[in-house]
């Protein structure tokens, strides 16, 4: 009986010590570990929805959320276009670092066009992507939605809905624009097989992107609420987004994952629906105007973070460390962003920047030749820096000189009035902070 309890105990102390060094060589333990779900707006205006104050758009699970949330009510994307200001979400790089600056290659069509387009998408290998690093402490990641980074393999992720073949009509999302539109079944079935390990799901639905085809029954609510269709659509468009939200929290907690998983919101762009015609209006998407580059940053981790509003400004390349940091991750050096549930953090930055680049890059490897803006927000004042550069110069041209614009978007919320002439040492100053960030070379 001797010989049998001590056989017993020492196999005792065996497993124990298995379990000891299993978590010394894997400190991030499945326990320890949140899940992180990433829910990113497309093509949304920073004033659109209820908690951010508009007078007729519902959004109802996004005001709860934002009630629940860390929310930073003067967030910013770095660039106001869809797939360098993703890249960078993804990243927490600025497009400069990455290199993915614009949508697509430069026109025309053909065979040259394609090999730069594979070459826009060989760059999302190098960076420090988040499902890369995750995956490297026991992460599984589904991607859903807007991709424009070839296979969802590419990212790092270990499942996904967009297979990027070019041949098959992969560009910016292929199968993955569906969710939301037609439910979230994806996600569903993704959690359904993946209940042991901890998990980080993109949620970036075609919405409330163009084409505004909304149910009818969101329609009807606001047709008679503006006298513009193109607007009614919009705001019924705004709503779905919403309600599709509200289905993937529901999803979570009836899979009871509430309480362990972070949920981050932001958008990848703003958007201003022109009045007269179904198209987004000036100030907004690709400009480097708030209308295109400030949206709402929410984190929401129960137990975890407390619920407060902050209206200092933060970017979105501040969520891939400040997710990293949470989840027990230490951030690579070369992240430029902070750590958004470092209150001291938060407090001592104090500036934000960002860059605008051709739709159509010029060089896929070459930054600077398709950068049309710089642009820095520090103490209440915007200062926008612009190159001279357009869509229709040719690229051998050298860009005309362009006088800087300086808005002080405390009293002037829509950038109306530009105040550059009349403060020339204020537009020196930061333009000295942006030179010392990026020199646009």
């Amino acid at each position: 009986m001797t010989i049998l309890a001590d056989n017993r105990r020492n196999l005792w102390l065996v497993i124990c010590v298995a379990i000891a060094t299993s978590a010394l060589a894997h400190p991030h333990s499945f326990a320890a570990s949140p899940n992180v779900v990433l829910i990113i707006s497309d093509d949304q205006m920073w004033t659109d929805f209820g908690f951010m104050g508009h007078p007729v758009i519902r959004t109802p699970r996004l005001d709860e959320l934002a009630r629940e949330s860390l929310t930073f009510t003067h967030g910013y994307v770095p660039s106001s276009l869809c797939r360098p200001s993703l890249a960078s979400i993804i990243t927490g790089l600025y497009p400069h670092q990455h290199r993915i600056t614009s949508n697509d290659p430069a026109l025309p069509r053909g065979p040259r066009f394609e090999a730069d387009y594979q070459r826009m998408v060989d760059h999302i290998d190098q960076p420090p992507a988040l499902p890369r690093l995750l995956g490297q402490h026991g992460y599984v990641s589904m991607q859903t939605g807007k991709w424009w980074e070839g296979n969802f393999r590419r990212g790092g992720f270990t499942h996904g809905m967009t297979h990027g073949d070019r041949d098959r009509g992969g560009r910016h999302g292929d199968e993955g624009l569906t969710i939301g539109r037609q439910g979230l079944q994806p996600i569903a079935q993704f959690l359904e097989k993946n209940r042991k390990q901890p998990f980080l799901i993109w949620y970036a639905p075609f919405l409330p992107h163009a084409p505004h085809n909304p149910p009818q029954t969101l329609l009807d609510y606001y047709r008679d609420k503006t006298d513009s269709i193109h607007v009614a659509r919009y705001w019924a468009m705004c709503e779905w987004f919403d309600q599709t939200v509200g289905e993937l929290l529901d999803l979570l907690e009836s899979h009871g994952h509430t309480k362990d998983t972070i949920v981050a919101f932001v958008t990848d762009n703003g958007w201003i629906q022109s009045t007269d015609r179904a198209a987004y209006a000036a100030k907004s998407k690709r400009s480097p105007f708030d209308g295109g580059l400030r949206t709402p940053i929410m984190i929401r981790w129960p137990d975890h973070v407390a619920p407060k509003k902050v209206d200092t400004p933060v970017s979105s390349i501040d969520l891939a460390p400040t997710i990293l940091h949470a989840c027990g991750v230490t951030p690579n050096d070369r992240l430029p962003g902070i750590n958004l549930l470092d209150a001291n953090a938060v407090n001592q930055r104090t500036s934000v920047m960002g860059e605008i680049f051709l739709h159509n890059t010029r060089n896929v490897d070459h930054p600077a030749d398709s950068l049309t803006h710089r642009w820095i927000v520090a103490d209440g004042w915007k200062l926008i820096v612009p190159t001279g550069r357009t869509d229709n110069q040719e690229p051998d041209n050298s860009p005309p000189s362009s006088p800087a614009e300086l808005y002080h978007i405390i009293d002037d919320v829509h950038e109306e009035r530009n105040l550059a002439a009349e403060q020339p040492e204020r537009v020196a100053t930061l333009r000295q902070q942006l030179d010392a960030w990026w020199s646009g070379e």
